[in-house]
């Protein structure tokens, strides 16, 4: 069939990677940081987007391609007018300008549960929906002149496409804004005006395996999606899979037929780039657990914390650490804050304080595939992504903890790959090559295989043990 590419504008900089439409491989690739000075902002002129795309595709890069797939940062909101121009930079990111809005879109339509019934989740921070109504609060000229709404991988699709008057969005990066419901797959326009004050223009969402558009040239755009979603494809995830992400904050996601609704919030009911769905769950505390623990016993690297806990063994003597730092989501317990228990003479030791950090860490995260379980996820193979993955300590003590085959994959620019397997995708559709309910089958990611083998019974000790000391310091607040 060809070569196809695959962009991916996360929030610093633009990937780009060159496939084998058969087989996706990877033929050639280039990169480009956004020209953004200063720390990440939270307002951004989109066109920084463009400039950093161009330099990324420099050098003929793009010479023979016949698709492109597009993935982007997800919960980056650009307010356009009526002419299709910016009203205001793009509002990116973990927007904590927006946690009083948060906590007002949920009052405004009746509590948790009633975002979780309408859309699959509750409006947080960083969320587009919150956005918007911070937007009309704070900027209401500003909200008063956005006519239409865009994210960052739809406006990057318009703007490919020479800005037509068609505008489309995806399953997936729909599902995140808060005012489009996966359950139901249709956007809560009623949500859009109660966020921003009015109502503004959508894209119109189309399928995994549409095109969005042909390009003056000759060349095919596909939908486009969020980078999770792209991530998830580009790993080559079905059902039974799982992804652990490991940040400073962390998430769990797993494939499934169906969207979950989940009263509590918990779940954040997420489509992803196929026609499936992608539940997720969030946990605040990650490898921030991680790193103030080596702060804390003085040590330059998570390397070294990693080297000091692998001295101790599986339950750290005892010590437990509910690692809730910041507050936490998963269970809801935002203004908590962490604890260490089972302090004896015999495991006052820094070792088992480094192993506690882990084990905290990881059965947070734990509890996060719980949640999913108990509402019918099959887990058979979890993915354990970020940098932390490839520690020892992580790696020794994630598959009993979790109970289930644990894979590393190998460093790679998933979410450009995804990106470019979707635009594979629309292009052999468009051709009559492949069907529209079946993407095509590329090699998964490869990588480092763990299985929890005789440990796993040691896991499920150590898990009992972190429950223990979560109910009776928390009794109560986790419902999985």
């Amino acid at each position: 069939m060809g070569i196809v590419a695959g962009l991916d504008s996360a929030p610093d900089f633009t990937r780009i990677v060159v496939c084998d439409t058969d087989t996706g491989t990877v033929l050639r690739q280039g990169y480009a940081p956004h020209p953004v000075d200063g720390d990440r902002p939270a307002d951004v002129d989109p066109q920084a987007w463009l400039l950093s795309l161009g330099e990324a595709a420099g050098g003929g890069l793009l010479e023979g391609v016949q698709a492109i797939g597009v993935s982007a940062q997800q919960n980056a909101v650009v307010p356009l007018d009526a002419q299709g121009g910016t009203v205001r930079p793009a509002m990116v990111g973990g927007d904590k300008r927006a946690q009083v809005a948060a906590a007002d879109l949920i009052d405004a339509l009746g509590g948790r549960e009633a975002w979780a019934q309408a859309v699959g989740c509750v409006p947080q921070a960083a969320q587009p929906v919150t956005k918007l109504r911070w937007l009309a609060k704070n900027e209401p000229d500003a909200a008063l002149r956005t006519a239409m709404l865009m994210q960052a991988h739809d406006w990057l699709v318009w703007q490919l496409l020479g800005r037509p008057v068609r505008r489309t969005t995806d399953r997936g990066g729909a599902s995140g804004t808060g005012y489009w419901s996966a359950a139901t797959g249709s956007y809560r326009s009623d949500l859009v005006e109660l966020a921003l004050g009015h109502q503004a223009m959508l894209p119109e969402v189309i399928g995994p395996a549409d095109a969005a558009g042909t390009t003056p040239e000759g060349l095919l755009i596909s939908a486009g999606t969020g980078e999770t979603m792209s991530a998830a494809f580009g790993l080559g995830i079905g059902l039974g899979d799982a992804v652990v992400s490991l940040g400073a904050s962390g998430s769990v996601m797993a494939v499934h037929p169906e969207a979950l609704v989940d009263s509590t919030g918990m779940i954040t009911s997420l489509a992803d780039a196929t026609g499936m769905h992608l539940p997720v769950v969030t946990t605040l505390n990650a490898v921030r657990t991680l790193r103030g623990t080596a702060e804390l016993l003085g040590l330059p690297d998570l390397e070294s914390l990693s080297e000091l806990a692998m001295k101790s063994t599986p339950g750290a003597h005892g010590l437990v650490l509910l690692p809730y730092l910041e507050g936490e989501r998963t269970p809801n317990l935002p203004h908590t804050a962490g604890s260490l228990a089972g302090l004896r003479r015999e495991s006052m030791k820094a070792e088992h304080l480094a192993r506690a950090a882990f084990e905290g860490m990881l059965c947070g995260l734990a509890d996060a595939l719980d949640v999913l379980r108990g509402r019918g996820v099959e887990v058979r193979r979890i993915f354990l992504l970020g940098a932390a993955a490839e520690l020892p300590a992580v790696q020794a003590a994630a598959p009993m903890l979790f109970g289930a085959q644990v894979v590393v994959p190998q460093p790679a620019d998933y979410a450009a790959i995804g990106a470019a397997r979707q635009a594979a995708w629309a292009l052999g559709v468009s051709q009559g090559q492949l069907d529209p309910r079946n993407p095509p089958v590329w090699q998964g990611a490869t990588g480092h295989v763990l299985e929890p083998g005789d440990e796993l019974a040691v896991g499920q000790a150590v898990r009992q043990q972190f429950v223990s000391v979560r109910e009776q310091t928390h009794p109560g607040a986790f419902r999985p």
